[in-house]
C-alpha cells in the first residue's frame, strides 16, 4: 500500500517531487513571455514531466513512483471535483442541448468507428480495440481503467491504450489552441469550448487546452467533458451486457461495472457552488489551489509518458489511435456544427 507505515515517507517524497516540478512550472508560466503566449502552468508542467521521463527518470528511486501515480490519479480526480467551484448549474444550462448532443454523438461514433477499424481493418484483438477506442471516445485513461475489469483484458493492453491516450491527448492539448489562435477554427469562444470538451481525450488535457484559449472556453469545455465522463456509466452497462452475450454460455462470470465517482462529486460541488454560499474571495483561493493540483496531475502524467511504453508493441494500436484522433478533430468539428442547430 502506498501509504502503509513502511511506504508512507517514500510516497510523500514522490508527491513532493511532483510538487517541486509543478512549482517550477507555475513560476515559468508567470514569466511575461509565457503569459503573453497564453501558456498555462498545466501545459508547462506536462512538458517538464515528459522531458524528465525520457532523460533522468531512471535516476528516480523506485519507491517514489507510487507518489507520482498518486498525483496522476488521485490528485487529478480531486482537482476535477473541486473544479466544480468554477461552474454552476446555471452554466450547465448555458451549454444547452448542443453540449449534450455533441457528447452523445462523439462518444457513440468514436467508439463504433474505433471498434470496426480496429477489429476488421487493422485486425487488432477485441480487447485492445475496445480499450483504445474507449480512451479516445470518453475520458482517456480513466475510461480505459474503468473498462478494463469489464473486458477482462490483460494489463499490458490497458497500458497500450493509456499510452496512446497520453500521446494524442497531449498533442490535442497543444494543437487546438494553436489552430484556434491561427484562425483555422471558425467558432466563438463558447462553441470552441464545446468542441474542446467534446473531442479531447483526458479531462486534464481539456482543462489545459481550454485555459490556453480563454477562461470562457475552459468553462464550457469542462462542462461538456464532464457530460462525456458521466456517459461512461451507461456505456459500461451496455458494453458489459454485450460482452456477456459473446462469452461462452457455460461461463457464470459476472461483469463488475466501475463508475467514475469523481464525476458525480464534480456535479455535487457545482451544485453547492450554484447557491453562492461561499464568499468570492474563498472561491478564488480554492480555484488557485485547484489550478496547482491540476498542474501536479499534468506533471505526473508527463513523468509517466515514456517512449519505452511502445517498445515491443506493434504499430496497429497507434494507427487506430491516429485514425480516431483525426476523426475527433474533423468529425468532431462537424458534430459540433450540427449540434449548434438545436
Amino acid at each position: 500500500m502506498a501509504f502503509s507505515k513502511e511506504n508512507r515517507s517514500n510516497t510523500l517524497n514522490g508527491i513532493l517531487f511532483v510538487a517541486l516540478f509543478s512549482i517550477s512550472a507555475t513560476y515559468i508560466a508567470n514569466l511575461s513571455f509565457f503569459k503573453n503566449l497564453g501558456i498555462s502552468p498545466l501545459i508547462i508542467g506536462i512538458v517538464l514531466g515528459i522531458i524528465y521521463a525520457n532523460t533522468l527518470r531512471n535516476k528516480l528511486p523506485a519507491e517514489w513512483v507510487p507518489g507520482i501515480q498518486f498525483s496522476m490519479k488521485i490528485i487529478l480526480r480531486a482537482a476535477i471535483i473541486f473544479y466544480g467551484f468554477r461552474i454552476t448549474f446555471q452554466n450547465i444550462e448555458q451549454v444547452g442541448l448542443s453540449g449534450i448532443i455533441t457528447s452523445s454523438l462523439v462518444v457513440t461514433s468514436t467508439f463504433l468507428i474505433g471498434y470496426f477499424v480496429g477489429t476488421r481493418i487493422l485486425k487488432l484483438d477485441r480487447d485492445t480495440a475496445i480499450l483504445t477506442s474507449v480512451g479516445s471516445s470518453i475520458c482517456g485513461a480513466a475510461a480505459v481503467l474503468a473498462t478494463e475489469p469489464v473486458v477482462k483484458g490483460e494489463p499490458y493492453k490497458s497500458a497500450i491504450a493509456v499510452a496512446t491516450v497520453i500521446i494524442f491527448g497531449t498533442t490535442a492539448m497543444f494543437l487546438y489552441p494553436f489552430l484556434y489562435k491561427s484562425g483555422l477554427i471558425p467558432l466563438n469562444l463558447k462553441d470552441m469550448g464545446i468542441y474542446v470538451g467534446g473531442t479531447i481525450h483526458e479531462v486534464a488535457h481539456v482543462v489545459a487546452a481550454g485555459n490556453a484559449i480563454s477562461p470562457v472556453t475552459a468553462k464550457y469545455a469542462v462542462i461538456v467533458k464532464m457530460i462525456r465522463v458521466m456517459m461512461i456509466a451507461p456505456f459500461l452497462l451496455i458494453l458489459g451486457y454485450w460482452l456477456s452475450k459473446t462469452r461462452a454460455r457455460a461461463s457464470n462470470e459476472k461483469t463488475k461495472i466501475t463508475i467514475p465517482w469523481f464525476a458525480v462529486f464534480f456535479i455535487v460541488v457545482a451544485g453547492f457552488n450554484s447557491f453562492n454560499l461561499l464568499p468570492s474571495s474563498m472561491v478564488i483561493g480554492i480555484n488557485k489551489v485547484d489550478t496547482f493540483a491540476l498542474t501536479m496531475a499534468m506533471t505526473a502524467m508527463g513523468m509517466e509518458t515514456s517512449v519505452d511504453k511502445f517498445k515491443g508493441v506493434g504499430m496497429r494500436p497507434i494507427y487506430l489511435a491516429s485514425i480516431l484522433f483525426l476523426w475527433l478533430i474533423f468529425g468532431g468539428f462537424y458534430i459540433v456544427k450540427f449540434s449548434l442547430n438545436f
